[in-house]
């Protein structure tokens, strides 16, 4: 009768293990989506607030380097902050500030100003994807289930309404009318996926020691050396993110001007480039999953890469809108499972370390690529400094298959 009422008493908290953590990828879910929706609002209303504090591309690429200073400086403390206080509660609080400080930006009135104002932006922008991701990781590994590119699903769809929106809304509201209506949406969303991050814990369902999948292979080396292994191995993941993510940041941010100033396209057209890329990011990345149990890691990796690589150069170099637009939908697709999936394995590898290193090399990417773009652009012209974008999908593809033998046998 007790072994009866054990086994039963076992499989009760079984089932409750199994609803919180389904409760939590549905809570965490809405927050990437939160995230993607507040940066694409952001993204699409770059031009309007590039005209609204004359700036230059180059001075707008200086200020946007306000947004990366904030986040690069975060990131690399959120890994501290998360042991500290729990990666759930500094998600839930940097998600509201990012909500708050999505506003001011908007009221700039010079380039200055806008760099000073993007400065918490940023900030709060880092401590959340270190905290998501890290939470990310977490479920990954008791669900024993490479489900980390649903989640960036999750942004990516995010990113493709707040794209859409911000295409409906950009003829009729200013920026700051804009997105104050974005940041109270997010605040009231952040509120109620909050209150179940708060109050459920992940559930361990498996051995997660199991998922460093090279451990028993390298039981017998010294500490010294199996760490050093490890170490390499995240900062290749962090490489691939960091090519992966300075694309999509340079797409976000110089996407719609490029189909607006090169190609001639209407505020409403010109956001269009952007909801094709986020759309098109947003179906591979729900098909990632199932890519990366059949093809394994690198083949995924490798075959993304490329496809970037094509879609950036049609992007940048077509002679109308509609054929740039089809590019950024390719780009899309390519750089779909890039960045989730050297995210995902970082953590795995080295858990919220590895996650704080290779989120900081990835956003460092994804922060500095448009003030980058924004230098070439002065120089060279956006054009030239778009296609730059494909140099940087075809180095991830070359990272992903020269490393290949550094991922355990199951990711290759």
């Amino acid at each position: 009768m007790q072994l009866v009422n054990k086994i039963q008493r076992a499989g009760s908290a079984t089932r409750r293990g199994s609803g919180d953590l389904g409760r939590l990828r549905v809570a965490l879910g809405a927050v990437f989506a939160v995230h993607g929706f507040i940066y694409a609002s952001w993204a699409v209303r770059v031009p309007a607030i590039k005209q609204q504090a004359g700036a230059s591309s180059a001075a707008l690429g200086l200020a946007l380097l306000g947004l990366s200073a904030g986040a690069v400086a975060t990131m690399v403390l959120a890994g501290a902050l998360c042991r500290r206080f729990g990666s759930q509660r500094v998600a839930v609080l940097s998600c509201a500030l990012l909500s708050v400080t999505l506003v001011p930006p908007a009221l700039a009135r010079s380039a200055t100003a806008l760099g000073l104002l993007l400065l918490p932006f940023g900030a709060a922008y880092g401590c959340l994807n270190v905290a998501m991701n890290s939470i990310a990781v977490d479920i990954v590994a008791a669900l024993r289930r490479p489900v980390m590119p649903g989640f960036h699903a999750a942004w990516s769809l995010g990113g493709l309404a707040g794209a859409g929106l911000g295409g409906l809304l950009a003829p009729h509201l200013s920026p700051a009318r804009h997105l104050l209506l974005i940041a109270l949406a997010s605040l009231l969303v952040a509120a109620v996926a909050g209150y179940t991050l708060l109050t459920r814990s992940i559930p361990v369902l498996s051995d997660q020691s199991d998922d460093r999948a090279d451990a028993r292979s390298r039981r017998a080396d010294p500490a010294w050396r199996s760490a050093l292994r490890t170490a390499q191995a995240v900062g290749l993941f962090g490489l691939i993110a960091l090519c992966a993510a300075y694309d999509e940041g340079a797409i976000g941010d110089w996407g719609a001007l490029h189909l607006r100033q090169d190609l001639g396209a209407g505020a409403g057209l010109a956001a269009t480039g952007y909801a094709a890329f986020a759309l098109a990011e947003a179906t591979g990345r729900l098909s990632g999953t199932w890519m990366l149990e059949r093809l394994g890691r690198t083949r995924v990796l490798v075959l993304g890469g490329l496809a970037a690589c094509a879609g950036m150069l049609l992007a940048s170099l077509a002679p109308g809108v509609g054929l740039a637009v089809a590019g950024f939908a390719v780009t899309g697709l390519g750089l779909a499972n890039l960045f989730p999936a050297a995210i995902a394995r970082a953590g795995l590898l080295a858990g919220s370390g590895g996650v704080a290193l290779a989120s900081t090399l990835g956003y460092s990417g994804f922060l500095l690529g448009p003030p980058a773009i924004g230098f070439l652009a002065s120089e060279f012209g956006l054009r030239a400094g778009l296609t730059t974008l494909s140099f940087l999908a075809l180095a991830a593809a070359a990272i992903a298959y020269l490393s290949r033998d550094a991922m355990p046998g199951r990711d290759r």
